[in-house]
């Protein structure tokens, strides 16, 4: 066909060839349907149908909760298979019309292989259908039982893009694994603002309530962000709507790849919270009606960010909104959704976030951000989610540090619950915190994904590099703690993690600094943190081999107790990778082997090739001296031991 050239077209399904479409549904008796999106692997390919007429704030029928759209998608030749659940999209255009009303419903399918794809359509009506999967209704005539085909070429694009490596995917081991490239996945990235979706472009957005400051807690913002120091980061051709809006935050996105990040993290729900400024709602307490052309907006805007290989971090919800229990005087807050249980309102809730996103290639669901529902409750949740998620996707819980033994624990070694888990601690704690949880999921029988996503103290986090808007570069905790910079943050938190088997990190900024978690608008604000996390995630990329075959070994550098002056990261007998936070030398036990084994030295700090020091090949069996770094022996170090 040549309209496959370009591969921008969509396909008007009733005006080809019959073939395409079932004998028992003739074109004629059919509403116009619309195949969407470039057809090609992993792009996002939207199917539209004309369908009931509907309002955002309809209740008799409710289009989102009294409608059950389901999609089967089925490569031709049987597998793989996807039921995505489907959504009601307004007039199809809601980004660019802010309409509210319309008979446009809408699915998402991210195909993982070239070639034919089958779909056949299931669209009932019924009380509450939609967050029912054994629930019968009554079929929707014209749409219930629609089939057709479309064809998908291979994948064009090149990484970054996540499109040339596919959907990362939970693979039964530390780190995700991409299903097209078989990459395997480190992280590096912002978790602040927390807020990122409070934008003055998007639709129904409106800033907090009030701005009274809850003690230990940030005080709410009392206007939206505009991103304004990132307009200029926007590129021709990069989206909008409705004429220009959306530059500030897409050109964020845009400076955070550059510089070197890949994962960005955002709450989708945070009424009642620190922000209390987003909610996919059309109103803040009203959780049965959705705004779709903020969720339309905010969809173009997560796409974007999948092109520029930009990991999502999906907080679902944060501590004081997420079961109900309101322990604060001060401010109103919502009744969670069912107060905490899986019912009808988080049902809906979660079904929507995965009709309109789970397309995206790269993501995980956060159960919570520092999350107090129960087990069993988390359970329930991620249950739904796993069976609603054509996807399967990655799904974590974050927590405080103290609670981490009643909300972690009972969850290690459910198959059916978390894949990893999301941490919080000091920044000088998190090696042995991710090493602790690593371990302990794998002798549950099934290992963890585990991040370093927030560092405490919690109001101070990663503080901005020395010189940003005349900040001195030294964070000043009030609680007794030593004063740190962010380079305390890259040795102990960044490489602490990574030298544990850690999956990554992600950056939090505390409260009390310039460019805050709720406040934050700038992210150069944390430049040089973000060019060492680009800078650690290459390294393992193109240095240390398959990095996923190695285990944390800091026995082997004399470090049993990771007492954190020394850590290693080991496939005992060919690769070793030996980090040094404060520098100097160590010694290296090579075990039984008797091979001989290069050294070479990466500097973590500001990059570039490997490096000799004055010890170019050492020999086993047993310990050997790794020598001297080649230049600033008091700067933290990255030893790489490899068997020639």
């Amino acid at each position: 066909m040549s309209t496959f050239a370009s591969l921008r077209y969509s396909i008007v399904l009733a005006g080809i060839s019959a073939a395409l479409l079932t004998a028992a549904h003739p074109v004629r008796a059919q509403a116009p349907s619309v195949v969407s999106g470039t057809l090609r692997q992993w792009h996002v390919v939207s199917l539209t149908f004309d369908g009931p007429a509907a309002r955002e704030t309809d209740t008799l029928p409710n289009p989102f909760l009294d409608y059950r759209m389901v999609v089967t998608f089925t490569h031709a030749s049987g597998a793989p298979s996807y039921r995505v659940p489907g959504y009601f999209a307004a007039d199809g255009r809601a980004a660019e019309t802010s309409a509210s009303s319309g008979n446009q419903w809408r699915a998402h399918l991210s195909p993982d292989r070239p070639g034919r794809w089958r779909y056949e359509v299931s669209f009932e009506r019924g009380r509450r259908i939609a967050i029912d999967a054994s629930a019968s209704g009554e079929p929707v005539a014209g749409i219930h039982g629609r089939r057709g085909s479309f064809v998908v070429l291979p994948t064009d694009k090149r990484d970054p893009d996540l499109r040339a490596h596919g959907r990362l995917r939970y693979v039964g081991e530390r780190y995700l694994r991409f299903a097209g490239s078989g990459r395997y996945f480190l992280k590096g990235g912002a978790d602040s603002p927390e807020n990122l979706l409070a934008f003055a472009d998007f639709d129904g957005t409106r800033a907090a309530r009030d701005t009274i400051t809850r003690q230990g807690e940030a005080t709410p913002v009392s206007t939206l962000k505009r991103w304004t120091p990132h307009v200029a980061d926007w590129r021709t051709g990069d989206p909008v709507w409705q004429g220009d809006k959306g530059k500030g935050l897409i050109g964020a996105l845009n400076y955070l790849a550059g510089a070197g990040a890949n994962a960005v993290s955002f709450l989708t729900y945070n009424a009642g919270g620190d922000g209390d400024d987003v909610w996919p709602f059309v109103e803040r307490d009203d959780p049965l009606h959705y705004d779709v052309s903020k969720l339309d907006q905010w969809r173009l805007v997560l796409d974007h960010a999948q092109r520029l290989g930009l990991y999502l971090h999906v907080k679902l919800q944060e501590t004081e909104n997420d079961d109900g229990v309101v322990n604060d005087s001060v401010r109103a807050v919502p009744t969670a959704l069912d107060g905490g249980e899986v019912g009808v309102e988080r049902r809906l809730y979660l079904r929507e976030l995965i009709a309109r996103f789970g397309h995206e290639l790269a993501l995980n669901w956060n159960l919570g951000e520092e999350n107090s529902q129960t087990p069993e409750q988390h359970r329930t949740m991620a249950a739904y989610i796993r069976a609603t998620d054509p996807y399967r996707h990655h799904i974590v819980l974050h927590t405080w540090p103290g609670q981490q033994e009643r909300r972690y624990r009972p969850l290690l070694g459910d198959r059916s619950a978390l894949t990893g888990v999301s941490l919080q601690t000091g920044w000088s704690g998190a090696h042995r915190m991710v090493v602790q949880w690593i371990d302990e999921s794998v002798r549950a029988g099934k290992p963890w994904v585990v991040a370093h996503d927030e560092q405490n103290p919690h109001y101070t986090g990663l503080p901005p590099d020395s010189g940003y808007a005349g900040f001195d570069g030294v964070a000043r905790p009030r609680e007794g703690s030593r004063p740190y910079t962010a380079h305390d943050v890259r040795r102990y938190s960044l490489w602490g993690t990574l030298m544990a088997g850690g999956a990554g990190v992600e950056y939090y900024f505390g409260y009390t600094l310039p460019q805050n978690d709720l406040n934050a608008e700038d992210w150069r604000s944390r430049d040089r943190s973000w060019r060492w996390a680009g800078l650690a995630v290459r390294f393992f990329h193109e240095h240390a081999g398959a990095f996923w075959t190695m285990r944390n070994a800091d026995e082997l550098v004399g470090n049993a107790a990771h007492d954190d002056s020394r850590y290693c990261l080991a496939d005992p007998g060919r690769r070793y990778v030996v980090y040094l936070p404060t520098g100097g030398t160590t010694s290296l036990d090579l075990g039984v082997s008797q091979g001989r084994y290069s050294v070479r030295w990466f500097d973590p700090r500001e990059g570039g090739a490997l490096q000799a020091g004055s010890v170019r090949e050492v020999r086993g069996p047993g310990r050997v001296e790794v020598g001297s770094p080649p230049s600033a022996a008091n700067e933290d170090w990255v030893i790489l031991v490899r068997r020639m």
